[in-house]
């Protein structure tokens, strides 16, 4: 009914750009059906956040629902650690199998893990999955230098990730972030200049966030931890009908 405006184009499902990847921190099985009733045409993937799968009620139930959606789900990156660092890697891709996932998030933002290693694991698990692998310390005591920033992404695709995730964790004060939440631009740019921008996925909670990166990298750039209660704000954002964005498109 909206058809007589001009919008921004967006790419089509499934998408390789323009994602919007959600944080699911624990919604019931209800929720997200009522969460997938609204927005689910606007969802790409889905991470179960951190460890919330361990303790979330229906959590099987909840991941075949999405998936029939056909939107792919996978653990968080903190629950990968907590296997790595118990050594149960094979079981929990075991469970990954169990669940029918396609994707795996591969993360080191609070264990010490060498880069050796988790470039091994990244090109094992690329073989059988969609790897999201994550580069960031959740610490924000802890300083990445940009050009390590980069180095570190670079080697990460050259290893098979689909996407590299840059981290920012759900409060948008950390890794890409500076602790008031303002966006590093200095990185971000080096990032930009250096990459296709399709292959990161930027970890962008909070609104100014998104609006930042739909700005400076366009309608189709991807996001990442997105709450389920903002995807229909975040594309509004990409379409230019919140004011936000609005004068970046019109």
């Amino acid at each position: 009914m909206f058809e007589f405006l001009t919008l921004p184009e967006r790419t089509d499902k499934p998408r390789e750009s323009g994602l919007t990847h959600v944080l699911d921190k624990g919604l019931s099985l209800e929720q997200a059906r009522q969460f997938l009733e609204v927005s689910g045409r606007y969802v790409d993937i889905v991470k179960l956040g951190w460890g919330t799968a361990v303790v979330t009620p229906n959590v099987k139930e909840k991941i075949a629902l999405y998936q029939s959606y056909g939107i792919p789900v996978s653990f968080g990156g903190t629950f990968f650690e907590v296997c790595l660092r118990q050594g149960k890697l094979d079981e929990f891709l075991a469970l990954v199998d169990e669940c029918g996932m396609t994707c795996v998030e591969v993360s080191d933002g609070t264990i010490d893990m060498e880069e050796a290693d988790k470039l091994a694991i990244i090109r094992k698990l690329s073989a059988r999955y969609k790897v999201l692998s994550e580069v960031g310390s959740k610490d924000d005591a802890v300083t990445i230098t940009p050009s390590r920033w980069v180095e570190l992404i670079g080697r990460e695709l050259e290893a098979g990730a689909w996407k590299v995730i840059t981290e920012g964790r759900e409060s948008g004060t950390v890794g890409i972030y500076r602790p008031n939440g303002d966006v590093k631009d200095g990185l971000l740019e080096e990032i930009k200049e250096t990459f296709d921008t399709t292959q990161i996925l930027f970890e962008a909670p909070v609104k100014k966030q998104q609006a930042w990166f739909i700005k400076q990298f366009g309608t189709n750039v991807n996001l990442g931890n997105i709450p389920p209660d903002e995807v229909i704000s975040v594309e509004t954002l990409r379409l230019g009908v919140r004011g936000d964005t609005l004068l970046t498109f019109h």
